[in-house]
């Protein structure tokens, strides 16, 4: 995993994917937007709080930064809900904390503040998908139904499809007091120090579970809670904006 600037515009890219030349797949740091105060700068999501105009301005910066009309946020719902995007529905709301296609300049985008976002590339068949991960997505398991989704709707293979997840909340700040309330006793064993939990343990342990290979995942392993100068933290700041993890198909 490395990290780029241009334009004041920063981003990192992963190294199970960088090298596929028909794809893009990055997660944005938080500068190079227009967004003020608890949302500086470039947050990305358009129900925090945020101006709207600002938004769309954020958002657009993202466009241009893959060369894209068509960028497609999800209404994410901490569910375990698949969608797939089409070039025919492309332009309709969709409730869901995953989107998977095979549509070429279609960016699949998740907005994350500690929560999770994973990216899923096939190179056989050239499918993608994009993930949104809470604890409550762990607890429903939303990366097993994405790549069901990838392998009963397009034939994709278990053992070829690669995953990158973005920083996200780490083993030191992932505190749950309610634990034995939120989590089935299966998450119990993760437990780092007291109602501290490793969600990055239950993830990779769930992709794998799922039948992906372990040389096909990779974790950014950055703690969004511990980087403040670069990520927003819904548990650190409460109202606060949201980063964006973003595949495409060039």
């Amino acid at each position: 995993m490395s990290e780029f600037e241009k334009e004041k515009i920063q981003w990192l890219e992963y190294d199970l994917i960088n090298d596929e030349p028909i794809l893009e797949g990055v997660t944005f740091l938080r500068h190079g937007g227009t967004s003020e105060h608890n949302y500086k700068s470039l947050n990305l999501s358009d129900n925090v709080g945020d101006h709207p105009k600002t938004v769309l301005e954020n958002r657009e910066i993202i466009k241009k930064f893959f060369n894209t009309k068509n960028m497609i946020f999800p209404n994410q719902l901490h569910s375990n809900i698949v969608m797939e995007v089409t070039k025919d529905n492309m332009n309709k709301h969709f409730d869901c904390d995953a989107l998977v296609t095979k549509e070429k300049k279609v960016a699949l985008a998740i907005c994350h503040a500690d929560c999770q976002a994973a990216i899923f590339f096939d190179p056989e068949y050239n499918v993608i998908a994009a993930a949104h991960a809470g604890w409550r997505g762990l607890v429903k398991n939303i990366y097993s139904a994405t790549i069901d989704y990838m392998v009963n709707n397009f034939n994709c293979r278990k053992s070829n499809i690669k995953v990158c997840v973005s920083p996200s909340l780490g083993p030191d700040s992932a505190e749950f007091k309610n634990y034995k309330n939120e989590f089935p006793k299966s998450f119990w064993s993760y437990e780092t120090k007291e109602k501290h939990f490793d969600l990055w343990q239950i993830a990779k342990d769930q992709l794998k579970d799922a039948g992906l290979q372990e040389n096909n995942i990779e974790f950014a392993k950055i703690d969004t809670f511990l980087n403040e100068k670069d990520y927003y933290s819904y548990r650190r700041e409460k109202r606060t904006g949201r980063n964006a993890t973003v595949i495409m198909l060039s």
